[in-house]
């Protein structure tokens, strides 16, 4: 309906003098009478349901509908409308002002022209103008234009702020009826939702530097990834997270393991959040936050215009520019486009500047120089949680309390797919006693 009503009154009367006040009165009157039949059908289809909601804000917008647009009201707008067509014609006055230049216009409404008032009406004098009088027609035009100006700006005016409030509430419907069908969709498979519990920030993050920043807070109970839960034919492994009072959320660990999901739920989970939606999770409890930035990897430029890391870079850059305290960044895998010592060091300087800033970061991430690192200096504002792996290699996609290791058993990967083991420089096959372990610190996405 409001969709219907928006594409409409956009192909409302445009006319080919499309600026001139003339045109700009038929085309606003034109997009009201749309607008004025959509809100006539929502006052009309929220009144049987009116009583039954809950929410503060949803129940304020349906008295305003029944209150303020009631029939009578509508109606009376529509009479206006019908005589803003001019169906008798254009009235107005004015004032000679100095040179004899019209001053003063003012719309006024058309009296009666019947043929009788007609005849009896002498208190002015009136003129034709003849079918060729081309300068006279136009001359008149302008007087109209001059008399329709103010009238042409409150029209217009007015309907575009009615647009703006449609506009904004199918985007809102449409973020209820999506989150609506998400839920629908997620118990309807057993998977567990619920609304979070919204709470203030903490105080400032420790040390005088950060003092200015409010810590964040963050717990939840099985929670996981809703986008991966829709494609898997059973349930999605949740997991529990307890980082109040965290800047920093890295994760480390096995390949496969579940690193990525659980960052995409995390980012899934604030942004419902802060939307004033359920969350996948059994239990959520956070704080509300500004923006939500994502900087994960991308298929390389096939035009080859730049490389991977330079792509990288200039994605992270744009993000530093419009990035603010109390913002949430999400990093998966940033800048291992590179080898590791260059990519530890770029993404080091990277996240400590956002969690100077007062930014929350969460990521992912096998360069096992920046989880050490950060895990030695970055421990009173941080977390630091490891994918977990069976000793037999099977993934059990827990994610759990943990320091990093410097492996993320590429190799057992290698093995359970080609069914041997990989040849190493030395030629010796895997590290004796480290069943799985690289013999270097490296490891895979």
């Amino acid at each position: 309906m409001i969709v219907a009503g928006l594409d409409l009154a956009k192909r409302s009367y445009s006319g080919l003098f499309r600026d001139a006040p003339d045109a700009i009165v038929r085309r606003a009157v034109e997009r009201l009478k749309v607008y004025t039949d959509v809100l006539r059908r929502l006052r009309q289809d929220t009144a049987p349901v009116r009583s039954r909601m809950r929410s503060e804000g949803v129940t304020r917008l349906f008295e305003l509908f029944a209150t303020q647009l009631d029939e009578p009201y509508l109606r009376e707008v529509e009479a206006q409308l019908e005589e803003l067509t001019f169906p008798r014609g254009v009235l107005f006055g004015a004032r000679l002002g100095r040179g004899a230049v019209g001053t003063g216009f003012q719309l006024k409404r058309p009296r009666s022209q019947g043929w009788l008032s007609r005849s009896l009406d002498r208190s002015g004098a009136s003129f034709e103008l003849a079918d060729r009088d081309d300068d006279g027609i136009e001359s008149l035009g302008r007087l109209r234009d001059q008399a329709l100006a103010e009238v042409a700006v409150v029209l217009s005016q007015a309907s575009d702020d009615i647009e703006v409030f449609l506009r904004q509430l199918r985007d809102e419907l449409a973020v209820l009826t999506g989150a609506a069908r998400l839920h629908a969709a997620l118990t309807t498979k057993g998977e567990p939702a619920c609304f979070p519990e919204v709470v203030e920030p903490a105080d400032g993050t420790q040390g005088a530097e950060h003092a200015a920043s409010a810590a964040p807070r963050l717990t939840a109970r099985g929670l996981y990834d809703p986008a991966l839960s829709l494609q898997l034919g059973e349930r999605a492994v949740g997991n529990d997270l307890d980082a109040d009072g965290a800047l920093l959320v890295l994760i480390t660990g096995a390949n496969q393991g579940g690193k990525s999901p659980l960052l995409r739920g995390i980012g899934t989970a604030q942004l419902l959040l802060q939307a004033g939606c359920f969350v996948p999770a059994a239990t959520f409890r956070g704080s509300l936050g500004g923006q939500v930035y994502t900087h994960f990897g991308r298929e390389e430029d096939q035009e080859l215009r730049r490389g991977k890391l330079e792509e990288e870079l200039n994605r992270m850059r744009t993000i530093v520019e419009r990035i603010q305290p109390g913002d949430l960044l999400l990093a998966n895998e940033s800048f291992a486009a590179t080898n590791e010592r260059e990519g530890s060091e770029l993404a080091r300087q990277v996240f400590r500047a956002h969690l100077d800033l007062g930014v929350r970061v969460v990521a992912v991430t096998h360069l096992y120089d920046l989880a050490d690192s950060l895990h030695r200096t970055e421990s009173s504002r941080g977390v630091f949680l490891r994918a977990q792996r069976e000793e037999d290699g099977e993934r059990t996609f827990r994610i759990e309390p943990g320091a990093p290791l410097p492996t993320s058993y590429g190799q057992a990967l290698y093995r359970r797919i080609f069914g041997e083991e990989p040849a190493t420089s030395n030629g010796l096959g895997r590290a004796p006693g480290d069943e799985g372990c690289d013999p270097q610190p490296q490891g895979g996405a």
